[in-house]
């Protein structure tokens, strides 16, 4: 990432952030933001997961681009990485001019619409998040009185930046942990974006205390039950009886990891443990963990220890 310091730019934000989002269609007539965003931007993403809603993370690298981006039924939040460059917003009669940049990030409200005229290659990782969520989170974190997400173009926030960018290298190829992730993201996001992107900031409170032990371990029993268990953060609230929110500060609280890197390491030692003390194939272990491919559970491996599942095998043996 580049780390010059710029001459601060006329920010979006600085005249037309504070509109309130423009609805032009009824939702029912608005696209998927990853629909939308394959036909405007003429490409297919470099990774995307989604949910069934539409709702997920997808990484984009695309040509320079010159179009309007119609309204969609989810808000887009996106993380720049790439070189520096001045663009242009307009949304209606409001036009913004902004310089793209790492630390920086796009606010598209669900519902809205612009124009983009952006003269270079760009490089971003985008969330699609549904407006049910945003206004769940603020319900649960009993902290929201607005749930109205401000335009943003070019905007610095690197909080909200280093977690997007932090999706393009986290996804490993194996369905529970990607999920989990994915939500823990979503509502951490979503958190994040109604304490500095809404039309009325909160202020969260800190975390008090852990699970009770026997929550503790019914929650992680459900983590380390194998086959089509449900591991997902609903499921896992539910069984606790809190909500998502709160229920993922708990657990941090209790263990010192987010559920999902919790079950991130519980399979790194089931693979550590197969690769030492069994002669299953790679493939099979693979497999058996969730991994939808060997290349998946490789990648995944190495980048937990520094070395392939075959040289790990062959040194521990």
């Amino acid at each position: 990432m580049s780390k010059h310091v710029l001459r601060a730019s006329l920010e979006e934000d600085m005249s037309v952030a504070a509109e309130p989002r423009q609805v032009t269609q009824a939702n029912a007539a608005r696209r998927p933001a990853d629909v939308e965003m394959a036909r405007v931007l003429g490409t297919t993403p470099f990774s995307m997961a989604l949910d069934d809603s539409g709702a997920g993370v997808a990484h984009w690298k695309h040509e320079p681009l010159h179009d309007v981006v119609e309204p969609m039924n989810h808000h887009v939040i996106m993380a720049y990485n790439g070189s520096v460059q001045r663009m242009e917003r307009r949304s209606g009669r409001s036009v913004a001019i902004g310089t793209f940049r790492p630390g920086v990030v796009i606010i598209i409200p669900e519902g809205s619409s612009s124009r983009w005229d952006i003269p270079k290659p760009v490089d971003v990782v985008q969330l699609y998040l549904p407006h049910t969520t945003l206004k769940r989170v603020a319900d649960e974190s009993h902290s929201a009185t607005s749930t109205e997400l401000l335009e943003r173009t070019a905007h610095p926030d690197p909080i909200t930046s280093r977690l997007l960018l932090s999706a393009a290298d986290v996804l490993e190829g194996n369905e529970a942990l990607d999920m989990l992730f994915r939500q823990q993201l979503t509502d951490l996001l979503a958190t994040r974006l109604l304490a500095a992107h809404s039309g009325s900031p909160i202020t969260l409170q800190s975390a008090r205390g852990g699970l009770a032990p026997k929550t503790l371990l019914r929650a992680i029993e459900r983590l380390r039950s194998d086959g089509d268990a449900d591991v997902s953060l609903a499921a896992l609230a539910s069984e606790a009886d809190l909500s998502r929110f709160h229920f993922c500060r708990a657990f941090k609280e209790s263990t010192g990891l987010s559920p999902h890197a919790w079950l991130r390491q519980y399979r790194l030692d089931q693979a550590m443990n197969m690769l030492r003390d069994t002669d299953a194939s790679i493939v099979s272990i693979a497999a058996e963990l969730g991994y939808a491919s060997q290349t998946a559970f490789a990648a995944a491996f190495r980048k937990l220890t520094g070395e392939t599942p075959r040289d790990w095998r062959r040194r521990m043996r």
